[in-house]
């Protein structure tokens, strides 16, 4: 065998077996048949309406938080109230900072800061308004935890100022 035939069966060797790698890996069951979505068209728009009004809820809170804003951003986000916040953000250690949060839904989420001496433990309602909270961080790290209440939905926007 040459080269240039050696070359040319390795290039056939490789198309083959590409082509049997995208065939089992688009497969369904394994007999040929593609793979089947489980979502129906219904739960398709469902989700696309949950995700229209997660991201109205969203742009909600963090307008009503823009206009508070003050200092320095150190960190900000916004999160589903399901999942909550849960973050130690990078703070120097005796310096003072400004939380601002605020939930856009329904019913009420709370806020807890450990250590305890960081800032008392605060109720935030999911009424849009913006509840603000003063940390020091006089023990580091300073632990943020925000989780709503039974039954509580929506979406919370927060930020951490320079004060």
């Amino acid at each position: 065998m040459t080269i240039l035939s050696s070359r040319a069966w390795f290039a056939r060797c490789v198309v083959a077996a590409s082509a049997l790698l995208l065939t089992s890996c688009t497969s369904g069951s394994g007999d040929g048949e593609a793979a089947k979505t489980s979502s129906s068209p219904a739960a398709s728009a469902s989700q696309a309406a949950a995700k229209a009004r997660e991201k109205k809820l969203t742009d909600q809170a963090q307008a009503a938080l823009a206009a508070v804003h003050g200092g320095t951003m150190v960190e900000a986000g916004a999160e589903r109230m399901t999942d909550g916040i849960h973050t130690e953000p990078t703070l120097n250690q005796g310096k003072t900072y400004k939380l601002n949060l605020v939930c856009v839904g329904s019913g009420s989420a709370q806020l807890t800061l450990i250590p305890a001496s960081a800032g008392p433990t605060t109720d935030v309602p999911c009424d849009q308004s913006v509840v603000q909270q003063r940390i020091t961080a006089h023990k580091l790290p300073v632990r943020i935890d925000v989780d709503g209440t039974k039954g509580s939905t929506g979406v919370i926007a927060w930020q951490i100022d320079t004060v």
